[in-house]
């Protein structure tokens, strides 16, 4: 592996000392996964010798109002460029489960050629082009060229641009507020919180709705999903932090749903009133029980953290030793920060597959592993597959039906590793 350590504070990142929500100065880390390259900057063959940046990405928690969050961020100019990989369209599963969203909003609300919708980092149109079958107007707005550009042509008007504070005046004024916003994984995402919070009270109708998604913090230790963590997702939510964050800013959390995509998530709805519901009561209520809201409770995460990883290289040794070959399947960010952390590469697995054609003939960040088709499995055949992409484990598991029967075998690493016949 080719890797080399580039911090720079105030050019390509900068160290937070102070809460990204409240402003509080007594961040307290409690998980520490060293240096590691950013996880969704794929490396083209030809730049295959050339060093990686690589920046530090440690973890803490906020006793002031709960955030946890990471202590590093890097330039959105560089997270975010037109070489950003992610297409939400390539999954099957995240399509379906955008649409059942979007025809459950649809059902609630009162929407028509009159209304508008928008969503905030809208990607390829995945989501809002359910809206545009049903005639209702949209707006996406994503910094990423190549996801907007593939959403225009689906017909999904979408602005290429970073969402900000000044950016919603300036939309509110060309465009009119909006009945509801979407915002799908991306609050994470954002240097700014408290300014982005702030433009989407700006962006709402004084009866709009924000229907906003996020991994759920709670999940993620319970499941030890630490490869979860990188430096795109700046911050990891529990409903008290996003009753805090919000609050802050004349909006109300007032209704809350879990859902089980991407290992346990959150789907809530923020209005400009206040009308708390008994879903967010009980979650509250049930995270103050355990201690959510507490430093003590993220006390032995780290070292379940470096367990996981001792079992996994455990049984990838074994399974070399015993002469197997071992592949990977999902180039997704999640998956560089399991391979990075537990330092899987070349020497262990010999290709990655994706379904998504933007990520095939690329390198893995750091690993350099080959992005390979999916079909791939099939035609070499390996022993076995580790599941980088374990949040999309049953739809991966049908898809590779052929390859199971060949009597090829999963490993699924979290939330321990295990291996699926």
């Amino acid at each position: 592996m080719n890797q080399i350590l580039l911090h720079q504070p105030g050019v390509a990142s900068q160290t937070e000392t102070a809460c990204r929500c409240c402003g509080g100065q007594s961040l307290h880390p409690f998980l520490d996964l060293g240096f590691t390259p950013l996880a969704d900057r794929l490396i083209r063959p030809e730049d295959g010798d050339t060093p990686e940046l690589t920046f530090p990405l440690v973890v803490a928690f906020c006793p002031d109002c709960a955030l946890v969050q990471i202590l590093e961020t890097v330039a959105p100019e560089i997270l975010f460029a037109d070489a950003y990989p992610y297409y939400s369209s390539f999954s099957p599963a995240l399509l379906e489960h955008s649409r059942a969203n979007v025809l459950q909003r649809l059902d609630e609300r009162e929407l028509g050629p009159s209304s508008l919708v928008v969503e905030l980092a809208s990607n390829d149109g995945y989501l809002l082009k359910n809206y545009v079958e049903h005639g209702v107007p949209v707006c996406g707005i994503d910094p990423a060229d190549g996801p907007a550009a593939a959403a225009r042509k689906v017909g999904v008007p979408t602005l290429c641009d970073f969402f900000t504070e000044e950016f919603a005046s300036k939309f509110v004024g060309e465009h009119g507020k909006a009945d509801i916003v979407h915002a799908n994984n991306v609050l994470a995402h954002v240097a700014d919180t408290n300014g982005f919070v702030a433009g989407i009270r700006n962006l709402l109708k004084p009866n709009g709705v924000a229907v906003i998604e996020m991994p759920y913090l709670l999940r993620l230790i319970e499941h030890v999903e630490f490869d979860t963590i990188y430096h795109e997702h700046l911050c990891y939510f529990s409903v008290t932090a996003l009753d805090n964050l919000f609050r802050r800013h004349g909006l109300f959390l007032n209704r809350v749903e879990e859902l089980a995509i991407h290992g346990g998530s959150l789907r809530i709805f923020v209005e400009p009133f206040e009308a708390t519901g008994e879903s967010v009561e009980k979650l509250m209520a049930h995270e103050k029980a355990i201690g959510l809201d507490t430093l003590d409770f993220f006390a032995e995460f780290s070292a379940r953290v470096d367990t996981l990883k001792e079992k996994l290289l455990g049984l990838v040794y074994k399974l070399k030793g015993e002469g197997r070959s071992i592949a990977a399947y999902g180039a997704a960010a999640k998956g560089a920060t399991m391979l990075n952390y537990c330092g899987l590469d070349t020497r262990q697995l010999d290709f990655v597959v994706d379904r998504n054609v933007n990520k095939q003939g690329m390198l893995m960040p750091g690993a350099h592993l080959p992005i390979l088709a999916p079909e791939e499995l099939v035609a070499r055949k390996p022993d076995f597959v580790l599941m980088l992409a374990w949040n999309f484990a049953d739809e991966i598991l049908a898809q590779q039906q052929e390859y199971r029967n060949a009597g090829g075998r999963f490993i699924v690493p979290v939330p321990e590793p295990r291996i699926v016949e």
